[in-house]
């Protein structure tokens, strides 16, 4: 690339105070909790409970009217929530049954009570609405790093623009410490862009030209000229805005159970209340103040708050660490799909491997020099956009080779490429020509290549050969090289019991090849997109949850049809991102066990918090009947519980 062809300007000054965004932390802030309006109203309800009961001995007065101000002011949200459930979808919920039982209580002169009810029940909502709120920040945390507009160069000045006006091909100026504002190349200029807040990365990734580069991405140190590649509503950073929205609507199925089963619970609670007030003074020939205290002391502790509480703050929990990790879910259904795995199928391509092809072998024949060969065949490549030919290109960079000029150069159509180089004609294209050239000359040389290439073709490799004129002159091997944490992402599956296939659309000596390199247990192969489909509905009839891993176009059916589809972020396709329930935007593999595995844990903190929310609510309304609890008792035994099952829950973000 040539500076001059993009009119960059002769001078830039990247000086003057910048404050550097940079990705927000997201260890535990004691103040971040404090700040939450919820918080700050039970607390005050709570101070002002103990205010009115430290007074009460000298002033009824003073001290029912502080209850007044507590009641308010710690049961004014919830009451309102209760109120619109019942008006907009004529359903009774837990939070009209908690301000009618603290009502209640204080009726019959129990103030403290009511109030010490309100409190705990408003502290374990704002315990709750911190979790909600931690997870969402720790999911999009770079949506508080969505930049706003870019430096545009235009004809060597430059311009602030909005980024909605950029489109493909602007060259953009990006100082140091500010945000990168759209998806592009680096045209010109090296730095370390701290790439945290999308991929997870911990060390910022050091940038030169031609490095890609994303939206809302922090750079470091040095100023970087950028080309964009993407427009405003294509960049990662908005498909990630995209998937954190639909992140925050869905709703897993047990959560949507709970939903459904306290509606009719409340209903039931409420009717039970109303005939525990009016039987037994006739039936049980019970005094009216002990009937309406037992109703009381029933209404507080049937009410289904540890239960309602069980499923979300622990979901989102998991949903937040694993964000942490550059694993990004669309819902919390996901989750609890992903903790049912049985089966997880692998793409080869981009997936296992790295999706780029390299050079394994290059074999110069008799009276060529490799090194000689390897500067011809670069040469002639040089101008092709193909995988393969960029793999033979690169290599010969990585040697420190100069290229040569090239005339003549021309793609023959479904075989290869040739051009003259000093006059003389080279060809390099599919080996299968050989199979020609063995049938139509006899010479001795052409058993060694075929042999050659035989061997290369059983290990798995893409096989060229090159061209003197008519004469072989040598031979390359090609092969998509296998991800560094591949293995021990296949062992770590494994370990958990899980049974680890691979699909592809590749011959099935490759295939076979990096399954041994993996130790993947299914092998796959030689599968149109349609046969991806059918493979993954055959592996969930016979063992249940399968996770389809993927990144390319022709993986979005597959991974539509599994329980869980998950896409590779970095490199993945917009119809396979689309599509993805979930997303390792560090296109890290080895996080999908620890994801597994964390989903697991979920799933069994859920399990505790539902079996202890039950048995807390059956031995309170057991022993309301049998023997009698004091309200007080009730109070702090049920909104404890309440409590605990949260805190279970927030366990997950350590």
């Amino acid at each position: 690339m040539q500076a001059t062809s993009k009119h960059l300007p002769q001078q830039t000054s990247i000086s003057g105070s910048m404050k550097k965004p940079g990705a927000p932390k997201r260890r535990f802030d004691p103040r971040a909790m404090l700040s939450n309006s919820e918080m700050q109203a039970a607390l005050g309800s709570g101070l002002l409970m103990l205010l009115a009961w430290a007074v009460g001995g000298w002033s009824e007065i003073l001290s029912t009217a502080l209850y007044v101000i507590s009641y308010t002011i710690g049961g004014w949200n919830k009451a309102k929530e209760g109120v619109e459930t019942l008006v907009k979808e004529r359903d009774l919920d837990v939070n009209l049954l908690m301000i009618a039982a603290a009502l209640g209580a204080a009726s019959i002169g129990y103030w403290n009570e009511g109030a010490m009810l309100i409190f705990i029940f408003a502290l374990s909502g704002a315990l709750e609405s911190y979790t909600m709120e931690r997870s969402k920040k720790d999911i999009s945390s770079l949506m508080a790093l969505k930049p706003a507009t870019a430096m545009r160069i235009e004809k060597g000045s430059m311009n602030e623009v909005n980024i909605d006006q950029l489109v493909i091909g602007d060259l953009l100026l990006v100082r140091p410490g500010d945000l990168i504002p759209a998806d592009g190349k680096v045209y010109r200029g090296e730095s370390a862009v701290d790439q945290a807040s999308i991929t997870g990365e911990s060390v910022p990734v050091e940038k030169t030209a031609g490095s890609e580069v994303f939206a809302g991405t922090v750079n470091g140190e040095g100023p970087l000229y950028i080309e964009v590649t993407k427009a405003a509503e294509n960049t990662l950073f908005a498909k990630i805005i995209k998937m954190v929205e639909e992140a925050e609507t869905e709703v897993p199925n047990s959560q949507r159970f709970i939903k459904k089963l306290e509606a009719i619970y409340a209903r039931v609670v409420v009717a039970s209340t109303v005939a525990l007030i009016i039987l037994p003074p006739f039936l049980l020939d019970w005094s009216w103040s002990a009937t309406f205290y037992k109703a009381m002391v029933f209404l507080v502790v049937a009410s289904p708050c540890a239960l309602v509480s069980s499923i979300m703050p622990a979901m989102l929990s998991a949903i937040s660490k694993s964000a942490r990790k550059g694993v990004l879910f669309k819902g919390g259904v996901h989750l609890e799909n992903m903790a049912r795995t049985t089966v997880v199928a692998f793409d080869k391509t981009g997936t296992l491997t790295e999706g780029t092809p390299q050079v394994t072998d290059f074999i110069a024949g008799e009276g060529y020099s490799r090194q000689e060969l390897l500067v011809v065949s670069a040469s002639i490549e040089h101008m092709s956009r193909h995988p393969l030919a960029e793999a033979i290109v690169r290599k010969a960079e990585e040697e420190g080779l100069e290229l040569r000029g090239v005339e003549d150069s021309k793609t023959i159509t479904g075989w290869g490429i040739e051009g003259q180089i000093d006059g003389h004609l080279w060809r390099i294209g599919k080996s299968n020509m050989l199979d020609e050239l063995i049938t139509s000359a006899m010479n001795p040389e052409l058993e060694y290549w075929k042999l050659t290439r035989q061997q290369l073709a059983e290990e798995g490799k893409t096989v060229s050969i090159i061209l003197d004129g008519e004469q072989i002159a040598g031979m390359i091997a090609l092969q998509d090289t296998v991800r560094p944490q591949a293995e021990a992402a296949v062992r770590k599956l494994q370990e958990l019991g899980i049974k680890v296939a691979m699909l592809t659309g590749d011959r099935d000596a490759t295939a076979q090849v990096i399954a041994a390199t993996t130790g993947v247990d299914l092998v796959f192969a030689d599968l149109l997109p349609e046969d991806k489909v059918k493979h993954i509905k055959a592996l969930r009839e016979k063992y249940g949850h399968v996770v389809m891993v993927g990144d390319g176009v022709n993986d979005a059916p597959a991974l539509a049809t599994a329980t869980v589809g998950m896409g590779m972020g970095m490199k993945g396709s917009g119809a396979a991102l689309e599509i993805a329930d979930v997303v390792l935007m560090n296109d890290n593999i080895e996080e999908i066990a620890s994801t597994i595995s964390l989903a697991r844990r979920s799933q069994r903190i859920v399990k505790q918090n539902m079996i202890f929310a039950v048995t807390v609510i059956a031995v309170l309304m057991i022993s309301n009947f049998v023997q009698g609890i004091a309200l007080p008792f009730g109070v702090i035994g049920h909104e404890g519980s309440t409590i605990l099952v949260i805190l279970n829950g927030l366990r997950l973000l350590r």
